[in-house]
């Protein structure tokens, strides 16, 4: 017997969270490349709810180019051998919802593009992951998917040069809330 779709009864939905500290991390997954590294950066944030407190329990994954800016396409992002970069790695947040990753500065990927860092954060509540990006303090002129972006808003986007490399914190809503983008199979 076949049902028309309107008498069909949707099921619950559910979060993507926060089964992530069981799961999904693995021995130097935030490491792109070794800390030591003569070109090593640290790309480090915090990541806060619509109340502005921490988010003990999310998972970030980011990708990025190398620094000529080619898309890596190594395998092996799963079991890091100290020398290949993938581009490639995760994150879990600690108690106080702070990230690290350890890897290289990205270059640019095409002419009219700023360097970035492409972030997926995934986090307890959450019906679906998120998508953003997170763009290297310096020139930003010219960028299309960041003129893209409100002026108000533009700097939810931007990293913070410090002394150990970049800091980039995400807001999942309320005042300050990063900007999420939506990708296309998505």
């Amino acid at each position: 017997m076949s049902r028309a779709p309107g008498d069909l009864t949707p099921t619950a939905g559910q979060t993507v969270g926060p089964f992530f500290h069981y799961a999904l991390p693995y021995p130097g997954d935030s490491e792109l490349v070794p800390p030591g590294r003569a070109d090593a950066v640290r790309l480090h944030g915090v990541v806060r709810d619509g109340a502005g407190d921490p988010v003990p329990d999310a998972l970030l994954e980011i990708w990025q180019a190398d620094p000529s800016g080619a898309i890596a396409q190594e395998p092996g992002s799963l079991r890091r051998d100290g020398f290949t970069f993938t581009g490639w790695g995760r994150a879990a947040t600690d108690a106080t919802g702070h990230y690290s990753f350890s890897t290289v500065t990205p270059g640019a990927t095409g002419p009219g593009q700023a360097p970035f860092v492409a972030v997926t954060v995934f986090a307890r509540g959450l019906l679906n992951r998120l998508f953003t990006r997170a763009y290297l303090p310096g020139d930003l002129d010219g960028d299309t998917l960041l003129a893209s972006v409100a002026e108000d808003r533009r700097h939810t986007l931007v990293a913070v040069a410090d002394e150990q490399g970049y800091r980039f914190d995400i807001r999942l809503q309320g005042e300050g809330e990063t900007v999420f983008l939506r990708h296309p199979r998505h």
